[in-house]
């Protein structure tokens, strides 16, 4: 061991070896690991990706000699942490994770339940409590070891148990809201920092007024003291309130849609995924799929289609997004694409069963367990076998496009060139990766295979959506033109009518024209005589005013009347 130490790290000088070498091969081991350690420490406080990919390596090696070192563990997590390699750090602590061990409790107690044996108990009771149950580590560790006895019985003196450990709530709540698991990053930030308040409460008892300083807050991590700067808190209280917005969100949106409120679910999922700090890539993918649920629901297919593809390009496994997705092929009767994504669920189903387990790591999310495989097998082959009928028999063209824009049959020109527009700007295929700048990624190395699937999924959308718009135009033309030829032929009918009409009114007798003849003659010269009359009348009284004026000029106004006109009007 001593020889290995000096090869792969080259660290120990000749002096200290042939000390070590003196001492028993137990010391030797502590020693030998405390080196690791110390190293370790120093490489990951110069927070380069290379010295802490070698203080990883120096990690392992001390956990190699001394599986349940508290201090290796914790820098291995905090080094992976720094390394982004954050499913590594789930993998590890997988055992804290509060759903996978709400899960593995459930599924002890219905096995023991179900147990024949009155004897038999549920395996692990502190497998139920969500946030203390042991390590791998420590369940695979069979001896007794006095100084383990000792640790414990101390930390039970000092009231220091939910100090031991504690940095695992802080280190693994980070790694699971980086791989998209909220609920469970909540419960883990808010215990530790609830814990590390606790165990600074606890040291401060005894501490001075000189021993508090405004620039940091001490509290223990494993068996040393540290003094995280106050960048690392504040960072930690961002990414609390962070994940509070986002599940508000979720929640919102999924309260609004069991409500029946499906376009409020679609703008509260909408504010998740275009948000401007983006959320992690498992979270995504989760809101994508509820949004193409709300979409479906809402009777938007080709939104639905557009949101599956995205969560199948972050999630190639998703089954849930795969069995939608075929759905909705299936009910606007574009059968190909539908066999396509049922005969990929078909494979996705068989090689669950050949492996015994669902896709991805134990601490990932599914929606559908592993006893219901079997079931859905056979309901997929009853599926995919009647839809090859279906396309036996002809259906293969007959594709409903109107309700892949939605659009109601018979719409009008404008409406279709609306609903084209719209479709054509919102699926792009240049747009298509949009989504994946605002996603964040647990693993760089998937983002070229992801900008590939959006792509190809999004070109085949587009396409479908192109191919509908020209077929309904050629309808929409089709009836327009006929439309016009209705009109047409209407007017002409008129116009027959109309001449029908003038030549009846022309073949009539004579006699009667005669008579209508002299019937408007006397009328119109009883009206003459009338109008001359008038004209009479009208004469006789102008001449009359102008005698009347003829006279007042000639008497004036203020003279007297004379008194031949005096006797007269007596």
């Amino acid at each position: 061991m001593i020889h290995h130490y000096v090869s792969t790290t080259n660290m120990v000088s000749s002096p200290s070896r042939g000390c070590i070498e003196k001492k028993h091969w137990w010391l030797t081991n502590k020693k030998i690991v405390d080196m690791y350690v110390k190293d370790a420490r120093s490489l990951i406080a110069s927070q380069e990706q290379s010295n802490v990919a070698s203080a990883l390596n120096l990690l392992d090696a001390a956990l190699a000699l001394s599986p349940r070192f508290e201090m290796a563990l914790e820098l291995k997590a905090t080094a992976l942490l720094h390394l982004r390699r954050f499913k590594e750090v789930a993998d590890m602590l997988q055992d804290y994770i509060p759903s996978l061990s709400l899960k593995m409790a459930s599924d002890d107690s219905s096995v023991s339940s179900s147990s024949s044996d009155n004897n038999s108990q549920p395996l692990s009771r502190e497998r139920v409590k969500l946030l203390s149950a042991p390590t791998r580590s420590e369940q695979s560790f069979k001896c007794f070891s006095v100084s383990d006895l000792k640790k414990r019985v101390m930390a039970g003196i000092g009231k220091n148990r939910d100090k031991e450990g504690q940095w695992r709530y802080l280190v693994l709540g980070q790694a699971c809201c980086h791989l998209g698991l909220m609920e469970d990053a909540m419960a883990l930030l808010q215990t530790g920092k609830r814990l590390a308040s606790a165990a600074f409460r606890r040291e401060s008892v005894c501490w001075t007024d000189d021993s508090f300083t405004s620039s940091a807050v001490t509290f223990t991590f494993g068996n040393q003291p540290q003094t995280p700067p106050r960048a690392e808190s504040e960072s930690i209280c961002n990414l609390v309130s962070h994940i509070k917005l986002l599940l508000r969100r979720k929640t919102a949106a999924i309260a609004a849609a069991e409500a029946g409120l499906h376009s409020e679910a679609i703008r509260h999922f909408s504010k998740i995924v275009d948000g401007r700090r983006g959320a992690p890539q498992g979270f995504l993918a989760e809101c994508f799929m509820h949004r193409a649920s709300a979409y479906r629901s809402s009777g938007r297919i080709a939104e639905a289609i557009a949101d599956c593809n995205r969560t199948l390009a972050l999630d190639p496994s998703c089954i849930e997004a795969l069995s939608t997705r075929a759905s909705l092929f299936e009910t606007i009767r574009c059968l190909p694409d539908s066999l396509h994504d049922l005969e990929h669920l078909k494979l996705l189903y068989n090689s669950i069963l050949r492996d015994r387990k669902l896709p991805g790591p134990a601490w990932k999310r599914q929606n559908v367990g592993y006893g219901e495989i079997p079931g859905k097998l056979c309901s997929i082959a009853v599926k995919i076998q009647e839809q090859k009928q279906r396309v036996g028999s002809g259906e293969l063209g007959n594709v409903d496009y109107y309700a892949l824009m939605g659009l109601r049959r018979g719409c009008s020109r404008s409406e279709l060139e609306r609903a084209h527009l719209l479709l054509t700007l919102r699926h792009k295929p240049d747009k298509s990766t949009s989504f994946i700048d605002r996603c964040q990624f647990a693993d760089e190395r998937d983002i070229d295979s992801i900008k590939d699937r959006a792509k190809m999924s999004a070109l085949l959308l587009f396409r479908l959506i192109q191919r509908g718009y020209t077929n309904l135009m050629r309808l929409v033309l089709d009836e327009e033109a006929s439309e016009k030829q209705r009109k047409k032929s209407c007017a002409a009918n008129d116009v027959q009518l109309h001449q029908q009409q003038h030549s009846i009114s022309s073949s009539k007798p004579k006699s009667v024209n005669v008579k209508m003849a002299k019937r408007n003659h006397h009328h119109h010269h009883h009206h003459h005589q009338v109008e001359n009359k008038n004209n009479a009348f009208q004469g006789v009284f102008c001449r009359d005013l102008a005698v009347v004026g003829n006279l007042l000029s000639q008497a004036g106004f203020n003279r007297p009347i004379p008194v031949k006109y005096e006797a007269l009007s007596c």
